[in-house]
Order: C-alpha cells, then sequence, then structure tokens
C-alpha cells in the first residue's frame, strides 16, 4: 500500500500509531522494530509514537544502542571506527532480551552519547508492556511471519535522503559539540579545540567514512525488507510510504 503524501508530521505519527494499535490488539505484547539511518530521528519518532499510544497501551522504548559490544571490546577487536556496523553489536544478549520480555520481564543496557560507551548504571529492568519499540542500528533482515521469539514482530523502516540525514546528523554533532562546553565528561569534549568549520568539516568525514559506508550497506537494505516503510522530508514531515502488512 502507498500511503498519500499530504500527511504533516504529527498526522504521520498519529497514523503510525493507529496502525501499531490495531496490531497490538492481534498479538499481545507487540515488538516493533524501528531501524533508518544515523540521525534521521529514530529516537524521536519512537518517543512521539509513545507519547500518542501511552494514552491507551502500556508502552516502552528501548534503543539497541545499549547492545553495542562496550569500547573496550570494540577495541580489543579492532571495531572501534566500525561502531553501529551490523558486528558491533550482541545480537545474542539483544535476542535473549526480547525472547525473556515475551513472558515476563528483561534487564535492557543502556549506551550514553555523553560518554559514548555503554553505561552499566543506565541498565533498565523492563516488564512486557502492550508494546514494545525496538529503535536503533544493527539490526538484521527478520525471518518470514510467524517471526522467532527473539526477532521484533514486525520491522518499520525510517527512510529519507542522503542530503537530508548529513544535514540532521551536522546539526546534531554540532549541536553535542557546543553542549560539551558546559560537560567536561561529554565524548565531544574531545573536539573543543577546533574552531566551527573545522568540526563540520570532521563531522562531514565520519559521516562518509563511516556513517554513510553502513547506510548502504548495512541500513539501506532493510527496507526493502521492513514491513512497514516511513519517508521523512526535511521539514520532519512524516508519512507511511508503504504498509506491507496490509
Amino acid at each position: 500500500m502507498t500511503a498519500g503524501t499530504q500527511n504533516t508530521d504529527g498526522d504521520g505519527i498519529h497514523a503510525l500509531a493507529a496502525r501499531l494499535s490495531e496490531l497490538q490488539s492481534e498479538r499481545a505484547g507487540l515488538i516493533a522494530g524501528l531501524t533508518g539511518s544515523v540521525a534521521s530521528g529514530k529516537t524521536t519518532l519512537a518517543a512521539a509514537l509513545a507519547g500518542v499510544l501511552d494514552d491507551t497501551l502500556d508502552v516502552e522504548t528501548v534503543s539497541t544502542d545499549g547492545f553495542l559490544f562496550p569500547n573496550s571490546v570494540l577495541t580489543e577487536r579492532d571495531l572501534t571506527l566500525r561502531k553501529g556496523f551490523p558486528e558491533t553489536y550482541d545480537h545474542h544478549a539483544l535476542g535473549n532480551a526480547l525472547s525473556a520480555i515475551r513472558t515476563g520481564e528483561a534487564a535492557f543496557p543502556t549506551y550514553s552519547h555523553v560518554t559514548y560507551d555503554v553505561d552499566p548504571a543506565l541498565t533498565r529492568v523492563i516488564a512486557q508492556p502492550d508494546v514494545l519499540i525496538l529503535e536503533g542500528l544493527g539490526f538484521r533482515p527478520l525471518s518470514p511471519p510467524p517471526r522467532e521469539t527473539h526477532e521484533p514482530d514486525l520491522l518499520i523502516y525510517l527512510d529519507a535522503s542522503e542530503d537530508d540525514l548529513l544535514a540532521w546528523f551536522l546539526e546534531r554533532f554540532l549541536r553535542l559539540w557546543n553542549a560539551a562546553r558546559e560537560d567536561p565528561a561529554s565524548f565531544y569534549a574531545n573536539f573543543l579545540h577546533m574552531s566551527e568549520p573545522e568540526l563540520l568539516e570532521f563531522a562531514q568525514s565520519v559521516w562518509e567514512r563511516i556513517n554513510l559506508p553502513n547506510l548502504r550497506e548495512n541500513i539501506g537494505p532493510l527496507k526493502q525488507r521492513a514491513d512497514i516503510v516511513l519517508y521523512k522530508t526535511r521539514d520532519h514531515s512524516v508519512t507511511i510510504a508503504e504498509d506491507r502488512l496490509l
């Protein structure tokens, strides 16, 4: 199904929330995976969806970032510059957590975007909600329905143009860099010696060397296997482009 392109950001979010509510009525404890490029706005979208669904359902949001291997492990395996690529995630631990939460509760580790590492102190224990929104990277193509217990029940792909993704990535990098002036523990404090033009040049090189290849090689191909495809424009409007569950 191809949706119309008239939805505003709010309309698109409400349309997706209504769809998830419908799917949850057919499967209690629905686990919805949400993926898309770095800087596409997955975390913001997940929070917005939860805000709408919370009126009628018990909703939790978690990030796959918590299942990244710690920096010490990535360094040992020479994967530091591959962070966010599939091989940098502990897929076994993530699968175990998804299986466990279907019948009870599970611990979900959390990643700190300030320290740029998994922070054990931020681990959350979550009891099975009506809807769990699992957002982030590291997803693998899901098996045909019905899905295995260690997989999300459906996968949502948040699509956007590469030009817009780069613009949002640079905006976020600059925002975190400015915030680091008040937080010396921030990972972005490492770049405070740079001028703003130097920082933006560096951030663009990070995008071109790491995030763009990951998008093209690993994240983007999931669009063809996703159950629901969203499209986001520069003004942050979101529409349902395809719903393959219909």
